[in-house]
């Protein structure tokens, strides 16, 4: 038993395990005090959020829907391993739940996963004044898929309260094993999320897996990542166009694509010409050869006639 952390005291422990924390509005104050207690905290619960689609999975923990206000819960972790911080304080996650469960927390006492809970939401002991509450963004039907990222940094998250808190990894629960009417996570064990975390617990804060377990390099790059590394580069540089570029403030790619177009053009046009100047060149060289010697003025003339008559092809096409 313990006093919650302050939020203060999370993000330091949460990014002292390496979790990639972002801060959602007003968190830190957004709660459900107002509703009951807070406190003493006990444990912490892994919940899915049977959604698809990180931004409005983060909107939806954060404020709720008419029949469950939010927030309804402190995190939300999202696939590509980010910790969404939505609720510092009572949140609506874990309901009711089944009071031996939460004896067997406090004490770690349980074997492998602790009794089957005889209680629901409905009747049991209020969970969320004793609960820390992750929402996982998964659909929750135990096909869509758990990446790597986001797996971790559940294992992460779990361990850094374990480790501010000196529990063990058995004060980690997912909701199904809380309440007897609920099926969340599903897509990986409660057994083996718990022996992750202890073998987190058995290192330091900054420890990484070896390189079997090395994260994927790609994970957690957005789409606007992408978006910026390829269009905010010095190497395009932008429109050329003063006035398309005073009205492309936010670095549109279709503006930017046009203006790729015309130079591409330009350059078509450029090489075809020297194209034209040198083939005109070799026609020159081998009428030289072939009729035994013309003055060096006839050979320059027929070159620029022939240069020249590729430009104004092209300038008619």
């Amino acid at each position: 038993m313990a006093a919650p952390l302050t939020a203060d005291r999370l993000l330091q422990v949460l990014r002292a395990e390496g979790v990639r924390v972002v801060e959602v509005g007003n968190w830190r104050t957004h709660n459900r005090n107002q509703k009951g207690a807070w406190g003493p905290a006990n444990g912490s619960i892994v919940h899915h959020t049977v959604t698809r689609g990180t931004a409005s999975t983060v909107a939806m923990v954060r404020d709720g829907y008419a029949s469950l206000p939010g927030p309804l819960c402190h995190g939300m972790i999202a696939k590509d391993g980010r910790v969404h911080l939505v609720g510092w304080g009572r949140t609506n996650h874990a309901g009711g739940g089944d009071p031996r469960v939460l004896e067997q927390v406090i004490a770690e006492s349980y074997g492998n996963r602790p009794a089957p809970p005889t209680k629901g939401n409905a009747t049991g002991t209020d969970g969320n004044a004793h609960f820390y509450g992750w929402e996982c963004e998964n659909l929750g039907d135990g096909k869509d898929s758990w990446p790597k990222a986001q797996y971790d940094a559940i294992v992460r998250v779990q361990a850094a309260l374990c480790r501010a808190h000196k529990w063990s990894a058995k004060s980690v629960i997912g909701h199904l094993e809380w309440s007897s009417d609920k099926v969340d996570p599903r897509g990986f064990t409660m057994p083996k999320l718990r022996a992750d975390v202890a073998e987190r617990l058995r290192h330091t804060a900054s420890w990484n897996l070896g390189s079997d377990h090395e994260e994927d390099p790609m994970a957690g790059i957005t789409k606007r990542d992408i978006f910026d590394a390829v269009w905010k580069t010095d190497a395009i540089g932008g429109p050329t166009d003063a006035a398309d570029h005073s009205t492309n403030p936010t670095w549109q790619p279709q503006s930017i694509l046009k203006d790729m177009q015309a130079r591409t053009r330009r350059i078509d046009k450029a090489t075809s010409a020297l194209t034209a100047q040198v083939a005109a060149l070799a026609a020159a060289v081998a009428a030289l050869a072939r009729d035994g010697g013309l003055p060096l003025a006839q050979v320059q003339d027929a070159a620029e006639a022939g240069a020249q008559a590729a430009l104004d092809k092209l300038q008619e096409s």
